[in-house]
């Protein structure tokens, strides 16, 4: 239950988006459920082989190149899903942050455990 209540949390974020910035598009709800599964996806099996091919930029950036990578599997998630499109990949870059911030701030706020730990 609480992976699918993550994954609306995670399209409502996606919806939230075109909100916060005109150069991010997702034409309906559905196309928000189906870009977050393909995002967390990506995320879940293609991401970290990236940070391992990139260790050495990841380290001397400070970790800093992790965004670059978000940006970029968030960039070609949105080339590939019909409706959900990206202006470019600084677009990218700063919706990816926007994401995470949001989809972080309502997870907080809505996935909280009986002792209210989240």
């Amino acid at each position: 239950m609480r992976l699918l209540v993550t994954w609306l949390i995670n399209a409502a974020a996606l919806m939230a988006l075109p909100y916060l910035m005109s150069s991010v598009s997702v034409s309906t709800f559905t196309t928000a459920l189906i870009a977050a599964l393909v995002l967390g996806l990506v995320n879940t099996l293609i991401r970290p082989l990236l940070v391992i091919l990139t260790l050495p930029v990841t380290v001397i950036s400070l970790g800093l190149f992790i965004l670059v990578i978000n940006a970029f599997l968030f960039w070609v998630v949105a080339r590939y899903i019909d409706g959900f499109a990206v202006a470019g990949f600084g677009s990218a870059f700063i919706a990816a942050i926007l994401y995470s911030i949001i989809s972080w701030a309502l997870a907080t706020l809505l996935l909280r455990d009986k002792d209210g730990i989240a």
